[in-house]
């Protein structure tokens, strides 16, 4: 008899598991996947391109409902899980119903922070992190709001260009005094910079936001400085926290995130966790990459009960308010080594390499991210660029002539 594996969570980490686990261990577990959306796992990285219109809330399904009937899955979907029993092996839902257990995977993702700031809980206060919030926006922008998004990072800048997409004026505020501080370095944040305000997004540096002025709704944001801008909603896009309670409550070890080993393990026996509500070694990945990389290697746990997770290399490989934008490794140089940089102003692109000891071990793309895959996969197997050093910079077209 197949033994009942249930996942809690059904976004992006949780289908690729349950994708995984049809490959190496058909038959092995009865596999029930629980979420509290009330529609299918979907394309979170598609939400910005939803606002803008690119895209139908319908294709952001990553698997039709017939796939999952087919590969012996069990939905429930828009029943959010309430308590988690390790004794008697159990999961509650909302709905009352209770789900028995062998073995346990936590895939409940992040949620989006809500700045602690007077007026925070007026009506016009978003976030922007589900379809869902990308629902709200659209009728935001719909009405041609006045929307300031707090925040100048991934999600911010994504939410951002959508509104100004959709027909909204947006206004970005950021506190640090770069956009995507934690993805850029300071060059390519200053031209992302230019090129989305070329794009009619109002971008506010250094601005810390003091309060939200209005009696029941928004009507204006006010700043540290005192400068106030009028405003009919806000949205919250200042960074994520992991969902970790519900392991909490159950006695699961959480720091930040759900503690989990290299076998992805926490600290209950048969209970594992990964994507963004998990910590391992100290690091908690808000990207889809090291999500589907430890699907992949808890898959082979499961199956085999051997594998091993080293931690991921982060990349960050977007199309950020219709700009391409790649960052991967350690792009600021502080291992050491020395840069090698390429920028057109003109053409809006920028490109910098960071080289130690013959190997690629940090780039940064903006404009131009045709070769960053390729970047990536240098960095990611530590190869030897020597030889290629000299069109290292002009991608691999010149490398692989040599070599056929």
């Amino acid at each position: 008899m197949s033994e009942p594996l249930v996942i809690i969570g059904n976004g992006m980490a949780a289908a690729r598991l349950a994708d995984e686990l049809s490959k190496r261990a058909l038959g092995k577990y009865a596999v029930a996947v629980i979420g509290d959306e009330p529609r299918l796992a979907y394309n979170r990285v598609l939400l910005s391109s939803m606002l803008a219109g690119e895209v139908t809330s319908g294709d952001l399904e990553l698997r039709p409902a017939r796939w999952w009937r087919d590969h012996g899955v069990t939905l429930s979907y828009g029943h959010a899980a309430v308590a988690v029993d390790l004794d008697r092996r159990t999961v509650a839902l909302a709905d009352g119903r209770t789900v028995p257990f062998g073995k346990l995977v936590f895939a409940t993702g992040s949620q989006a922070i809500r700045l602690n700031i007077p007026g925070a809980d007026l009506e016009g206060v978003h976030t922007f992190r589900d379809s869902g919030d990308a629902e709200v926006l659209l009728r935001l922008a719909a009405g041609k709001k006045r929307i300031v998004v707090v925040g100048g990072g991934l999600l911010g800048l994504e939410a951002g260009y959508g509104l100004a997409k959709a027909g909204a004026s947006a206004t970005l505020v950021h506190l640090m005094d770069r956009l995507m501080e934690r993805q850029l370095d300071p060059p390519a944040a200053a031209l992302l910079h230019r090129l989305v305000e070329a794009k009619g997004i109002d971008v506010r540096l250094e601005t810390s936001t003091a309060r939200i002025i209005g009696t029941r709704r928004v009507e204006a944001v006010e700043f540290t400085g005192g400068e106030r801008l009028d405003a009919d909603a806000v949205i919250f896009a200042a960074g994520i926290r992991p969902n970790a309670d519900l392991a909490r409550q159950a006695g699961i070890t959480v720091n930040r995130g759900i503690m989990v080993g290299d076998d992805l393990q926490t600290s209950a026996a048969g209970v594992y966790a990964i994507g963004e509500c998990a910590e391992h070694r100290g690091t908690c990945y808000g990207l889809v990459e090291p999500a589907y990389e430890q699907a992949r290697v808890l898959a082979s746990v499961l199956a085999r009960g051997e594998g091993a997770y080293a931690g991921s290399v982060v990349a960050t490989n977007l199309k950020v308010s219709g700009v391409n934008v790649f960052s991967a490794g350690d792009f600021l140089g502080a291992g050491g080594g020395e840069t090698l940089e390429l920028r057109d102003d003109g053409l809006g692109t920028y490109k910098k390499l960071v080289v130690h000891d013959d190997r690629l071990t940090g780039a940064v793309l903006v404009g131009d991210t045709e070769h960053a895959l390729w970047y990536l996969r240098l960095i990611r197997g530590g190869d030897n660029i020597g030889d290629i050093r000299p069109s290292l910079m002009f991608g691999p077209a010149e490398f692989e002539r040599k070599a056929a």
